[in-house]
C-alpha cells in the first residue's frame, strides 16, 4: 500500500459490484437473455461488458454472439427481467454500510460515479434507503465517454471542487479503475468474485472488501 501524498478529502464510489451485488445480478439477467437465444453467458463476455455503459455493454453482447436484436430491445428486456431479481437478491456488498457510516461521522463528502443510468441508480439506492447519503451522482447520462475513459471522474473532481489526487475512488472492475487512474485519483480496487482476475495496474492497492482496514488508513479514519 502506498499512502496518499496529500490528505484525501472526498470519496467517489462506483455502484455495480462495488456498493451492491448488482454485477452478479446483471449476470443472472444476461444469462437468461442469452439462454432464450441459445447462447451461454461466459466470464469473458462479463469481463468485456463490466463497467461499461449499458448501451455499449449490450452492443458487445450482440456483436459477440451475432444476436438478431437491437440494443433498445435488449434494454427493454433487461428492464422487464431485472425487478423480480432485485426483489429477491439485491444486497449491499460487505463493508459498504459501515464505511458510509464512518464517512458520515468524519463529514467527508462522497459521491457515486456509475456507468448505469440514473433511473437504475435511484431504484437501487431507494431500495437501500441510501438516496440521501451522497452529495451527488454521476451516471452514463452525464458523460459523452464511458469508462474506461476518465471523463466521469474528471467531472467528479470538478463537482467536488477538490484536486483529483485528493479524492479516493473505489472501483471493482478494470474499466472503472482505468478511468479513475487516468483521471489522477487515488484509486483502490475492490474486486468481487466477478472481477478478481482483472488487471488493476495503476491502482494503489487491491482491497479484500470495503471493510479492508487499508481503506480506513488511507482516509485517516480510526
Amino acid at each position: 500500500m502506498t499512502l496518499p501524498k496529500a490528505l484525501l478529502r472526498a470519496v467517489v464510489f462506483d455502484l455495480d459490484g462495488l456498493l451492491f451485488n448488482t454485477e452478479e445480478l446483471y449476470q443472472r439477467v444476461g444469462t437468461e437473455m442469452l439462454r432464450r437465444r441459445g447462447h451461454e453467458f461466459t466470464q469473458s463476455l462479463l469481463d468485456a461488458m463490466m463497467g461499461r455503459p449499458s448501451q455499449i455493454a449490450l452492443q458487445i453482447m450482440i456483436d459477440r454472439h451475432g444476436l438478431d436484436a437491437t440494443v433498445e430491445e435488449l434494454l427493454q428486456e433487461t428492464e422487464e427481467t431485472f425487478p423480480p431479481i432485485l426483489d429477491t437478491y439485491l444486497a449491499p456488498m460487505p463493508g459498504a454500510e459501515r464505511l458510509l457510516d464512518m464517512l458520515d461521522h468524519a463529514k467527508l463528502p462522497k459521491a457515486i460515479a456509475t456507468s448505469s443510468r440514473r433511473r437504475f441508480l435511484d431504484n437501487i439506492l431507494a431500495r437501500a434507503g441510501w438516496l440521501e447519503r451522497f452529495d451527488f451522482f454521476l451516471t452514463s447520462e452525464d458523460v459523452n465517454e464511458g469508462k474506461p475513459h476518465p471523463e466521469i471522474y474528471q467531472k467528479a473532481a470538478s463537482r467536488h471542487a477538490i484536486p483529483a489526487g485528493e479524492i479516493l475512488v473505489l472501483e471493482d472492475s478494470h474499466n472503472g479503475c482505468r478511468a479513475a487512474v487516468a483521471a489522477g485519483m487515488y484509486t483502490v480496487a475492490v474486486p468481487g468474485d466477478h472481477s478478481r482476475a482483472h488487471d488493476f495496474t495503476g491502482t494503489q492497492f487491491i482491497a479484500q472488501t470495503l471493510a479492508d482496514e487499508r481503506i480506513y488508513a488511507a482516509l485517516g479514519l480510526g
